[in-house]
């Protein structure tokens, strides 16, 4: 039996566009907070030198920009990129911001004291190409940071909700194995040493979970994508879908949403 190659270029392009459509930073931004945590977890210090992966509109790059280090973001979506550099300015942080693709950073080698992702890196479709790209612009000594949805978690069942209207590609790892201390171990084996690992919950805060739905569906890129592709009957059902995943995990006695979301940060140094 020959197996078939995966299009990681298509992949990602379609990826792209959807992280292109919408207005995903109104999402992004209210996670913040996963970002701040981080960059307390990585002990990051004023003056080094630190790159956020799959930086979005910045979460990261901006936090470490506040401690004072030399912040820098990178991702290949150019909507979100200029959304980061508008949140830089207006709060007078000095961050770079560079249109790049995880798998394939353009950036040197070892060139990095700190690498960060919160909950970007882990939609890369080449799960080991993107760890090894991690590993190669961090200097040796230096610290990798991430922050990862669960498999479990209120996120990890917001994506099988999703993949039940748009299966993924054939042979394309879940994302959310990045959540897992298994799937660590065995993407980065013994060129790290992990220093801390540990399970943290990100509370989404929403009206109801009706709005939690209409929420993604006009701002998460690719649900707003996959939306679109629905008729309106088919709209319909997808947004009930949506809505019944906080509900799950809701923890509001008052008609709002208060629902807990696990995520797995996870700090280790290069060997």
């Amino acid at each position: 039996m020959t197996s078939t190659a995966i299009d990681y270029e298509a992949i990602k392009k379609n990826q792209r566009a959807g992280w292109e459509t919408g207005d995903y930073p109104r999402v992004g931004n209210t996670l913040q907070i996963i970002a701040e945590l981080l960059a307390e977890a990585a002990d990051l210090r004023a003056g080094e030198r630190v790159l956020d992966v799959a930086c979005g509109q910045g979460n990261a790059a901006l936090a470490a920009a506040r401690r004072f280090a030399e912040a820098t973001g990178v991702d290949y979506a150019v909507n979100l990129l200029a959304q980061g550099r508008d949140r830089a300015a207006a709060e007078h942080l000095p961050v770079t911001f560079i249109e790049g693709d995880a798998e394939n950073l353009p950036l040197p080698d070892a060139s990095y004291d700190v690498v960060l992702s919160t909950v970007g890196v882990m939609f890369a479709p080449n799960h080991q190409q993107a760890a090894d790209e991690l590993l190669r612009v961090t200097k040796p000594g230096g610290r990798i940071a991430l922050s990862s949805w669960t498999p479990t978690g209120m996120v990890g069942q917001l994506f099988k909700t999703v993949t039940k209207w748009a299966p993924p590609p054939a042979g394309v790892q879940s994302p959310t194995l990045w959540g897992t201390e298994q799937h660590l171990y065995e993407l980065f084996g013994d060129r790290v040493e992990f220093t801390a690992i540990t399970k943290r919950e990100f509370v989404f805060r929403y009206h109801s979970p009706e709005h939690f739905a209409q929420w993604f569906v006009d701002n998460y890129g690719p649900i707003t994508r996959l939306s679109g592709t629905l008729d309106g009957e088919d709209q319909h059902r997808f947004a009930a879908d949506l809505a019944d995943v906080p509900r799950a995990f809701d923890y509001a006695t008052d008609g709002t949403v208060a629902a807990r979301a696990e995520y797995l940060e996870v700090v280790a140094t290069r060997r």
